[in-house]
């Protein structure tokens, strides 16, 4: 274990989460993978190792700090790209079973090579539009815990994610600058898609603080079938 998995290992032990030697094998392969893909196709402007292991693995498995984990049986990633946040913490809580939905085909064949090269079991990777999966049952009204990484505006991820939550499950939407104006923006939706902000966790990445907002949402009662609606209708018709 060198300088910055040292690090990384202390700030995730700070937060209770004690990584063992092939969970930082693990860690360590997907940044190697991560950079080696990258040269052939957009998955990160971030390639430095220290930045990849603050920025991507430690901001990622950040939402774990909030969440009784205990608890999260199932996962799904909405819009995951690279596999963040799901596949960082699938590595440190590997009972979960993880599902990630992206709708790029290449990003799904890259996690193909993570979970194998990680011999990850329990993860589902689906190339597809959340609008469409989010009405397949198996998927809809299924999960313990919902979360999008930097993906779109909260109006617009709640029509998203919210239909694949369970009833009282949690929705985290994963955002970087104060989330304020986005949340009010966002009532109406949250409303119609039958979610309920529960609260909105505030904390700075180590080394450079910068900030981090977790915005958490409960899932009040089964949504309403309608939604999510046809692909590309919610972006461009926004429920605000």
């Amino acid at each position: 274990m060198d300088s910055i998995q040292q690090l990384f290992a202390d700030r995730l032990q700070e937060h209770g989460i004690i990584l063992n030697e092939l969970q930082l094998e693990q860690f360590e392969t997907y940044f190697k993978e991560l950079v080696n893909w990258n040269e052939k196709m957009n998955l990160t402007g971030i390639t430095e190792r220290d930045q990849v292991y603050t920025k991507h693995f430690y901001d990622s498995v950040s939402l774990s700090f909030y969440m009784e984990m205990e608890h999260i049986k199932t996962l799904a990633d909405i819009g995951s790209g690279a596999g963040f946040p799901g596949i960082p913490l699938k590595i440190c809580f590997p009972e979960i079973q993880l599902t990630i939905i992206d709708s790029l085909n290449k990003r799904i064949t890259f996690l193909k090579n993570i979970v194998e090269k990680l011999n990850l079991a329990g993860v589902e990777l689906i190339h597809g539009r959340a609008e469409d999966w989010g009405h397949k049952q198996g998927y809809r009204d299924h999960y313990d815990l919902v979360t999008a990484r930097a993906v779109a505006k909260l109006a617009l991820l709640n029509e998203f994610c919210l239909p694949f939550v369970r009833v009282d499950g949690i929705f985290a939407a994963m955002k970087g600058s104060d989330p304020t104006e986005e949340i009010k923006e966002a009532s109406y939706s949250l409303k119609q898609l039958k979610g309920k902000l529960n609260k909105v966790e505030k904390f700075t990445l180590p080394v450079e603080d910068a900030e981090r907002h977790i915005i958490i949402v409960q899932k009040r009662t089964a949504t309403p079938q309608k939604y999510p609606r046809s692909p590309g209708v919610a972006a461009k018709s926004p429920l605000i």
